[in-house]
């Protein structure tokens, strides 16, 4: 017999476990959380934190804690291409370009109107303690850092593992019906023989975690600031500093700068050298640096062959490992998390079947292709930026120095090539301004009741997000009014059931299917009516604008927020279709 026995236990505790650990808290699944550190992370890590993964948190009520310790749209909505910080020379202190991103400046409206939650900037190094505190306090005892994974084994009923305490070095068994493998792939995949395709080994990435005061060089709201050196040559000569707070704006006390190298350039090892060409990067020979942690990793972009391996699911870096441009893994990770959280506690609560679990491979699998292909796509794409302001692979830096000089140069010629540049880089608004990616990945195949309609026309460029209520989509956001106060179509749906959405001409009838079919499956169905004479109104005619159903319609809504089944009209036997629908999407 095992020494503890669980219903879902989870391996690994950065942000995706973490996540998922309240999640199935506030599911009412009790689940134990192993991680083999003493503590939560001590790098910077992932920082941008986007408006689908802020309306999660909002919905499991973390929104305002990460919001209270993280940066708003104002602080960090820019990022700027320039020269250095400092110097007095010609080519010192030149902007190249400023491009509004994630949200700020001239895109603070559209996205606002496309969601109830607003995106945040916070590194995992301080997200992390939040995420673990709120995941203590819902399951006391039950998060175990220190104590690590060594064997997973299972069976048709369930997985065994052995975990070592690494405090006290006992190893103790535990007896699990469901496993989240959210270790970052370095125990669990290997274990049940996942493997991870793709193309990895490409950059060796380096970044220099430090303290340091630049409240009088950089702007206040810009995220990303992209160094190119006049007179550099080689990983040295460019780089990426993002502020890392805990203040936020120009008076962050902390930051963080990256440098690319090749493959087996012996340079990125060279700790000694970092200091030193930072303040040469940046032009600010006398800046008093307190280094804090110098980091390495290898750029990759691989995804796992399998979500799912009998009664195990990845989740995050486990399943999907991809550059940090677009902000993508994180946010994944956590949309992964909030996919299976639901799911596991449908089927542990016997309102699903078992089968409804397949679809977290199904829904999430391509999304992380994707998300993996264009974080790929648009980190390569800063090679083309550098085309852009007249930068060759292996330019000399004489030769850097004398393109940029043709770059600032007054006269048509100059003017020429900086319009040229602004173009070009507009090209990597696909990092930047990536709306659709971040709101409009739908779910073509899983736990959802397909009607036959296309879906709406994507943006190659990522940027133009379309609302939709077809099924899979993502429930558009809206704002309604219900007895004086405000409410966002996002809060309807319950966390423990769903949410059938209609109008006055439907609204007796699917109320009374909802009843019935809610007692005949015992699952939690809702009914929000929404517009004239109804509970919610329509504020702005918003809902109106985007629902796609005619007169006595109703949309079906999961407990994640994804549309399940949409019925454009008021059918005859509404009760016979809301449970064909349901017990299809819950595979009963």
């Amino acid at each position: 017999m095992a020494d503890l026995e669980v219903p879902v236990l989870i391996v690994g505790g950065g942000g995706c476990g973490l996540s998922a650990s309240i999640f199935l808290s506030e599911l009412g699944v009790e689940s134990l959380l192993v991680e083999r550190h003493a503590d939560t992370a001590h790098l910077p890590k992932a920082h941008y934190l986007n408006q689908r993964t802020m309306e999660i948190y909002r919905q499991y009520g973390l929104d305002e804690a990460v919001y209270d310790a993280g940066a708003m749209p104002e602080q960090f909505g820019a990022v700027r291409w320039t020269t250095s910080l400092g110097g007095d020379g010609p080519l010192d202190r030149r902007v190249f370009h400023t491009m509004d991103a994630f949200g700020g400046g001239s895109l603070a409206e559209t996205y606002a109107a496309d969601s109830p939650a607003t995106s945040s900037n916070l590194p995992q190094l301080r997200l992390e303690p939040i995420l673990k505190r709120h995941a203590e306090t819902r399951a006391p005892g039950r998060v175990g850092f220190q104590h690590e994974l060594l064997t997973i084994t299972q069976d048709g009923s369930g997985v065994v593992a052995t975990v070592q305490d690494r405090a006290s070095s006992t190893v103790y068994e535990v007896r699990a019906q469901y496993v989240i493998a959210a270790d970052g792939g370095k125990t669990v995949g290997e274990q049940v023989g996942v493997t991870l395709q793709g193309q990895s080994g490409l950059l060796d990435m380096v970044g220099c975690h430090f303290k340091a005061d630049l409240s009088d060089y950089v702007d206040e709201c810009c995220l990303i600031t992209w160094f190119i050196d006049p007179d550099g040559a080689g990983a040295w000569g460019s780089g990426g500093l993002v502020p890392m707070g805990p203040t936020w704006g120009r008076h962050s006390e902390e930051w963080q700068l990256s440098f690319a190298f090749a493959p087996g350039d012996p340079e990125r090892f060279d700790e000694d050298m970092i200091v030193p060409r930072l303040k040469e990067l940046l032009r600010l020979p006398d800046l008093d640096i307190e280094v804090l942690c110098v980091s390495h990793w290898v750029l990759e972009g691989v995804l796992a062959d399998r979500y799912q391996v009998g009664r195990v699911f990845l989740a995050g870096d486990a399943a999907h490992r991809h550059p940090p441009t677009t902000g993508l893994g994180l946010n994944t990770a956590i949309q992964d998390a909030h996919n299976l959280a639901w799911k596991l506690a449908a089927v542990l609560n016997e309102q699903a079947a078992p089968a409804l679990l397949d679809s977290y491979e199904a829904e999430r699998q391509p999304v992380g292709a994707r998300n993996v292909d264009w974080a790929m796509f648009t980190f390569m794409n800063h090679l083309v930026i550098d085309a852009g302001l007249g930068l060759m692979p292996g330019q000399s830096a004489g030769g850097n120095r004398l393109a940029m000089e043709a770059f600032f140069a007054e006269g048509p010629l100059g003017e020429t090539r900086r319009a040229r540049a602004a173009e070009v880089i507009r090209t990597q608004r696909t990092e930047f301004q990536a709306h659709d990616l971040e709101l409009g990945f739908r779910y073509d195949d899983g736990a959802i009741v397909p009607d036959g309609s296309e879906p709406p026309q994507s943006d190659p460029m990522g940027t133009h997000y379309l609302p939709t209520t077809r099924p899979g989509h993502r429930l558009p956001h809206a704002w309604l009014q219900h007895q004086s106060k405000r409410f966002s179509t996002h809060d309807l749906a319950a966390r423990h059931g769903f949410i059938l959405i209609t109008d006055s001409e439907g609204s007796s009838a699917w109320t009374a299917a909802a009843e019935a079919v809610s007692a005949k499956l015992n699952v939690a169905v809702s009914v929000a009516a929404i517009g004239d004479g109804c509970d919610y109104a329509d504020i702005d005619g918003a809902w109106s604008r985007v629902r796609e159903i005619g007169p006595g319609g109703a949309v079906l809504v999961r407990p994640d927020n994804h549309v399940a089944y949409r019925s454009a009209t008021l059918v005859d036997e509404p009760a016979d279709a809301l449970l064909q629908a349901l017990s299809t999407v819950l595979s009963r």
